[in-house]
């Protein structure tokens, strides 16, 4: 069923600039340090990193937007410190070459695949929901669409998104559509347990909110951008829309839609593709109170896992994920979320043309 449920639900979590919403207090703590020994993190690889996979050193950064970033939404807020373990990360996205192989040796079907099952659909909604018609009830998942012309509310996201029967990784752009020459191109239309699906089969995880901005950082301290502060570096350093959102996009980057992987620059780890392309998937759910509780604690926060429930005041009905990264479709006038700092919440069932993934992996995780 994938997206289908969130457009009968809102379209407001598809959105780079959605508001920031009220929360419920979380009632996980974070694993505190008082006075962190810097000695205990790994920072040093234990072995080679595996193939495709680079080492990120554990260490310790503030989380959450910088001071100097006007851009920055609330919910990206209060910055907090917060201390990451070393562990290995996916160099770029996942692609559709990689997932292809995973589906050809597991025959996995993805969300965005399988038949709608109404009764099961209906419990996620809000009672008395009326029945879509058999016509619109069918699989498939979310794909955009550019607006004839300019476009006075950037809050009506519908007027940019629409359902597309029959879309799906293998079809990512209608189900006219295919992989061929696309192999080397993230995967998307990857719903959240798609993503775990994959992570399972590899032996490996997806990050954590807090290890996907640690790593997205690169090592720059107090900087907006994974490059840096300099926004006229954006179209040499990320795919992302430059142009009047959602009308024109100047491809001043050198594509209209995903780029392959490894297009740009890499960050200060040897990572691509940290800001642009596709949002990626962490394993957090999203809580905009968490980042308050950890600032509260007024220590490092130790591998924090995030928080231990969903709630969305403005959806409660969506259980939801942070994905970080932003897309394509970030535009400068719009939201900026290429920004290291931006997030967005993504219902579990959500899959979207710019969505995708990427995996970490444990120094305990490797067999010997």
């Amino acid at each position: 069923m994938s997206g289908l449920l969130m457009v009968l639900i809102t379209l407001s979590l598809l959105s780079c600039g959605e508001k920031e919403k009220k929360q419920e207090e979380d009632d996980k703590e974070p694993q505190v340090a008082e006075k962190l020994d810097l000695s205990s993190l790994v920072t040093v690889p234990p072995v080679d990193a595996p193939e495709g996979m680079v080492w990120i050193p554990g260490g310790v950064f503030m989380q959450g937007a910088v001071s100097s970033d006007k851009m920055a939404m609330p919910h990206e807020s209060p910055a907090h410190e917060v201390a990451v373990n070393g562990f290995y990360m996916d160099a770029h996205e996942v692609t559709n070459a990689q997932f292809a192989e995973f589906v050809k040796q597991t025959g996995y079907i993805t969300v965005a695949e399988r038949e709608i099952e109404w009764e099961e659909m209906k419990k996620q909604l809000p009672e008395g929901t009326p029945k879509p018609h058999d016509s619109i009830l069918q699989s498939g998942s979310l794909l955009f669409k550019k607006t004839k012309s300019s476009v006075p509310n950037l809050y009506d996201y519908s007027q940019w998104w629409k359902w597309g029967i029959g879309t799906n990784w293998k079809h990512p752009d209608g189900p006219e559509s295919s992989l061929e020459g696309r192999e080397n191109h993230p995967v998307v239309h990857i719903a959240y347990e798609d993503a775990i699906a994959y992570c399972n089969w590899a032996g490996r995880r997806l990050p954590t909110e807090a290890e996907w901005e640690y790593a997205a950082r690169g090592g720059k301290e107090d900087a907006i951008f994974f490059w840096g502060n300099d926004l006229e570096q954006l179209s040499s350093n990320a795919n992302t829309w430059e142009g009047e959102f959602p009308v024109e996009n100047l491809k001043a980057d050198g594509y209209e839609k995903r780029a392959p992987v490894m297009s740009y620059p890499q960050n200060g780890y040897g990572l691509y593709d940290m800001a642009g392309n596709v949002w990626e998937w962490t394993n957090d759910w999203y809580n905009t109170q968490y980042y308050g509780q950890l600032q509260a604690e007024q220590q490092v926060a130790l591998n924090p896992q995030g928080a231990s429930t969903p709630y969305n005041a403005t959806n409660p009905y969506a259980r939801e994920k942070v994905i970080k990264g932003g897309s394509f479709l970030c535009s400068a006038s719009y939201c900026a979320s290429y920004r290291i700092s931006a997030r967005m919440a993504t219902s579990l069932d959500s899959s979207l043309e710019h969505l995708g993934f990427r995996t970490v992996l444990d120094p305990s995780m490797i067999k010997e």
